[in-house]
């Protein structure tokens, strides 16, 4: 009894036991975490150490680890281990990405379609959510010869400098907007375009908030400017941005005004799809 008692306790053994160095420690965790999501409710460290064949210390400390970030729950009375808050929230937020990529990718397509022959080369249509100071692009629909742009599925960009990023801030209540905003000091650009300091920034949000609409004309790629506008959730809250990216010096290129009107139509329709109102 004594010995299961010190084999379920919290500090770390103090035998390090064989070591796998070839293994990372970020693979060991994600297995832990995978571990007990498999599991119909929390087990002891014990049972985690041998399933994963770890040795008892490392495992106490990749428990205390996750625990620290909330990724682990340890329930003392029954002392076992648990999925905690955060690895929910990681759940959750595949979740609403992957409904919204699913309310929104017919959305872009038919915007692409309408859009064709409009300018040289055609457009490409994005969809980004905001993360903190950059945006995540989730959807990307491109012509049959797509243009070489770096917003690709999956990649971060700075907020500031892109109309993606520009639209979801100018549309934060200015409480949230002052939390994400950083320091006063000069912003990291790509080209010479774009604002450049904390009070350039705010003008920018400012002029965009106004007109309901936000443009970037070669801050990311040279030759290449992007419309973009916020749809918004059922709480007001900007939940996505819908974009499309054409090249700057397209001989039929539309004016600015006609493909902020375009896409800020389908962000309504797809604001009215989150459960929002336009």
């Amino acid at each position: 009894e004594a010995a299961v008692a010190g084999d379920e306790a919290r500090e770390p053994a103090t035998s390090a036991g064989p070591r796998r160095a070839q293994v990372p420690a970020a693979e060991r965790a994600l297995a832990v975490l995978r571990l007990l999501a498999a599991q119909p409710r929390p087990v002891p460290a014990a049972a985690i150490a041998r399933e994963l064949d770890l040795p008892r210390s490392t495992t106490y400390h990749l428990l205390a680890a996750l625990e620290r970030h909330g990724f682990v729950a340890y329930l003392p009375e029954e002392r076992r281990y648990g999925l905690g808050v955060a690895a929910f929230e990681v759940g959750s937020s595949y979740l609403r990405h992957e409904g919204l990529e699913r309310l929104a990718r017919p959305l872009l397509a038919d915007l692409l379609a309408r859009l064709a022959g409009t300018v040289d080369g055609g457009v490409t249509a994005h969809l980004g959510v905001l993360d903190v100071r950059e945006v995540l692009y989730l959807l990307k629909e491109a012509p049959p010869r797509p243009p070489p742009l770096v917003t690709e599925v999956g990649v971060r960009l700075p907020a500031h400098l892109t109309a993606s990023g520009r639209c979801l801030l100018a549309a934060l209540p200015p409480a949230q907007l002052e939390a994400v905003l950083p320091a006063d000091g000069p912003l990291p650009r790509r080209t010479a375009r774009g604002p450049d300091s904390r009070q350039a920034l705010l003008a920018w949000l400012r002029a965009d908030a106004e007109r309901g609409w936000s443009a970037e004309d070669g801050e990311i790629t040279e030759g290449y400017a992007s419309v973009a506008a916020a749809a918004r959730d059922h709480t007001g809250r900007p939940a996505a941005s819908v974009a499309v990216t054409f090249a700057r010096d397209s001989e039929t290129a539309p004016p600015w005004r006609a493909l902020a009107a375009d896409v800020g139509a389908v962000a309504d329709r797809l604001t009215g799809r989150l459960g929002g109102r336009a």
